[in-house]
């Protein structure tokens, strides 16, 4: 049991030592804008990071090699640590002549909101926190779209068969390359790639179309848009979130929102030349389809517009930045229809494609299902002489491995809707006056790690109801598996 601590604990610093590092480059913010009162927030979470990570890497470093268990151990208790600690800025808030500075359990919200990738804000002023605030929200959201454990597999990977089982551990199987560390080193050349272009198209369209706002704050905006839509985070620097873009940034936001929302393997597909493949995907064609579905569902359900032109325009990239797990926001949701309500939810709940930045139960375990109910069809009617062919894609599988692939996708799933039960349960307790369907909108996007919302969270939530979320963000941005894990090692009840 003692080796074993020493294993998760050493992995953990690790991590926090990477994390570390990643502060101490925001430092560059407050030098740029001269907000060096804000140095201070900024240079004391760096210290913590580095002050707990150190020891216990260094100390710790002779351990021996994790397991799968292990390594869901450590996913799931470092990503509560590196948010705590994450919370230490959001702490200073009301130093910067703010009326809005946050209690300890949203600051936590706040930081949990970002590494998860989730959104949804205790800010109600975006556009007036400090640009070291706003750039500290946007990349946590860009780091933890990938992955803190594999921003350190990048960095501090050891070969062997322990690097797998710490990618494995934050819901992640598929490799670009046979050496899980050239896969994770080119899922970050791949997004630091896309990250640039982005930002590069987005400013010069910005600056075209855009008059009357001087260029250093259109540059900035699409800097930090770019890197939230891309990790489909939604955390934004304006106080309307997107609706303020024009059509043709909006475009662009939405092509990175999907790009977002595609596995790393098929873009590097893509940046092979193999567009076929790229298309031919499971999960990019059930996305486009899936994409294609629930505009025409929208459309169907709000007819008729009062304005085509318009109403079309919100429709698609609202349900884009569902179910890419996304949370940028061009309307006041709040104002839909129950029907609309629950298309989203739904988009919200399936996400995007496994190995992607998105959340949500994924797209593979959707799509799974969805064929294991034809499977399961096809068995019962055909003749026991008749052989079934079974396949994903162009993947054969054998009878065995394809029902034990549904029956983990069915079991993941079924975890997923049991924890988003109870956080329904919880939330309607502790805010009796909302809706039943705005409740389950507002859980859906806390456990789908996407952001929407219907005006629910706020700093003025409950306590409880506050907690509650937090718990939906971490478990959905884990699947599940690692925190059931973590709570019987804790409980000593793990073999």
């Amino acid at each position: 049991m003692f080796d074993s601590l020493k294993i998760v604990l050493r992995d953990l610093g690790g991590l926090l030592i990477i994390v570390g590092f990643l502060t101490f480059f925001v430092l560059i913010i407050p030098l740029i804008f001269h907000e060096y009162e804000a140095i201070k927030p900024i240079l004391l979470t760096a210290m913590v990071y580095f002050g707990t990570g150190a020891p216990l890497y260094f100390g710790l470093k002779r351990s021996g090699e994790t397991n799968l268990r292990l390594a869901m151990a450590t996913a799931a208790f470092g990503w509560l640590v590196v948010s705590v600690i994450g919370a230490i800025p959001f702490l200073y808030m009301s130093e910067y002549g703010l009326n809005i500075g946050m209690d300890p359990v949203s600051a936590i919200f706040e930081s949990v909101a970002g590494w998860t990738g989730t959104g949804l804000t205790m800010v109600v002023n975006e556009s007036r926190l400090p640009y070291t605030l706003q750039f500290w929200r946007t990349i946590t959201q860009w780091v933890g779209g990938v992955g803190v454990i594999v921003l350190t597999l990048a960095i501090l990977a050891r070969p062997g068969t322990g690097s797998f089982t710490l990618y494995k551990s934050e819901g992640r199987e598929q490799k670009i390359h046979p050496s899980i560390i050239a896969t994770v080193r080119s899922i970050w050349w791949i997004y630091l790639l896309y990250t640039g272009i982005g930002i590069a198209i987005l400013s010069i369209i910005e600056i075209l179309t855009e008059h009357g706002i001087p260029y250093t704050d259109l540059i900035w905006r699409s800097i930090n848009h770019c890197m939230t839509g891309l990790s489909t985070g939604g955390f934004s620097v304006t106080d309307d979130s997107i609706a303020s873009y024009n059509i043709y940034s909006q475009i662009v936001i939405i092509i990175l929102m999907i790009f977002g929302a595609i596995a790393f393997v098929s873009h590097y597909d893509l940046l092979k030349g193999k567009v076929r493949k790229f298309f031919s995907d499971p999960q990019t064609k059930a996305l486009f389809f899936l994409i294609f579905l629930g505009v025409v569902l929208l459309v169907a359900f709000n007819y008729p517009f009062r304005s085509i032109y318009k109403d079309l325009e919100t429709y698609i990239f609202q349900f884009v930045s569902a179910i890419t797990c996304t949370g940028f926001s061009t309307a006041d949701i709040s104002q839909w229809s129950e029907s609309s309500k629950f298309i989203l939810s739904f988009a919200m709940i399936i996400g995007g494609a496994a190995g992607s930045t998105a959340g949500g139960i994924k797209l593979f375990r959707a799509v799974l299902l969805a064929k294991g109910v034809g499977w399961r069809i096809k068995k019962l009617v055909s003749t026991p002489k008749r052989v079934l062919v079974y396949k994903l894609g162009e993947k054969p599988l054998s009878a065995q491995d394809a029902f034990e692939e549904v029956n983990e996708a069915a079991i993941i799933s079924f975890l997923w809707m049991i924890f988003l039960f109870v956080g329904v349960l919880v939330v309607s307790y502790c805010m009796p006056n909302e809706s039943l369907g705005d409740v389950i909108f507002e859980v859906c996007s806390a456990q789908g790690n996407v952001g929407l919302s219907v005006g629910i969270t706020s700093p003025s939530m409950p306590i409880m109801a506050k907690l509650m979320l937090i718990l939906n963000m971490w478990i959905g941005r884990l699947e599940i598996i690692p925190v059931v894990v973590m709570i019987k090692c804790l409980f000593g009840r793990a073999k």
